[in-house]
């Protein structure tokens, strides 16, 4: 789905709703999702992406999923082949642990420092990084290593994905967003690093309303954009769920 043009060809990024900005990501897709636990987690795409019912999907997060809803819905619905991430085991992480356990979910561990620099380094085109993180351990077996000012580093290559999920304060119909503090955590690389960013804002605004000195993703990261208000959301979940 490309950004539609109005009159006088006007870009327009906006989507209708959650299923329209998720409808071209099929089967074996990666997509990487935005949040840091909660925070920040683009629930409402999430659930739409479920409802679409596409699996063998490899996902980029900083965790395996909390409780039962976002990426943790996501892998109980069986959606998840493989899983990016760095903290996959926590006290509610019981949809991953099973699925694990079962022989049913690959997990590729990284330290969430390299997490963040692998990302950013597929948005910043670059080939690869060196990094002293994971140097003589499990994670660095099989890796090129080099000593560098005194120190050993492992080399480790950029994360780049076919879809980026993420979630913003404030978007207008360019894509240009804003964040509510630390919810931007891994949003604003995220965005950089996918072939096509799809962003749930709270609130669609005016062109021209954001400064521009406060805009965290210039909207040529972002390919498409969605209002999900909290009113919407419940009556979204009451709709699917009657």
């Amino acid at each position: 789905m490309a950004s539609r043009k109005g009159a006088g060809g006007v870009i327009d990024k906006a989507a209708v709703s959650a299923e329209v900005a998720v409808a071209d990501i099929s089967d074996g897709a990666s997509v990487m999702i935005g949040g840091f636990g909660t925070a920040g987690m683009p629930d409402e795409l999430i659930d739409a992406l479920i409802r679409r019912d596409v699996g063998d999907l490899t996902i980029i997060n900083n965790n395996a999923g909390n409780g039962e809803t976002g990426v943790a819905a996501l892998i109980a619905a069986g959606r998840v082949r493989k899983i990016i991430c760095s903290f996959p085991r926590q006290s509610d992480s019981h949809h991953f642990d099973a699925r694990y356990r079962a022989g049913e979910i690959e997990l590729e561990l990284v330290p969430q420092g390299n997490l963040a620099a692998r990302i950013h380094a597929a948005g910043a085109g670059l080939g690869a990084i060196f990094t002293p993180t994971g140097f003589g351990t499990l994670l660095a077996q099989g890796k090129e290593t080099r000593r560098i000012d005194g120190r050993d580093h492992v080399l480790e290559y950029p994360i780049h994905a076919d879809f980026a999920l993420i979630k913003a304060s404030k978007g207008d119909r360019w894509g240009n967003l804003v964040y509510r503090k630390t919810a931007r955590n891994f949003g604003p690389i995220m965005a950089m690093a996918a072939r096509t960013t799809i962003a749930q804002v709270s609130e669609l605004v005016p062109l021209g309303s954001l400064d521009p000195e406060v805009v965290v993703t210039p909207g040529i990261f972002v390919q498409r954009v969605v209002e999900i208000t909290p009113g919407a959301a419940i009556a979204d979940l009451d709709a699917a769920t009657a």
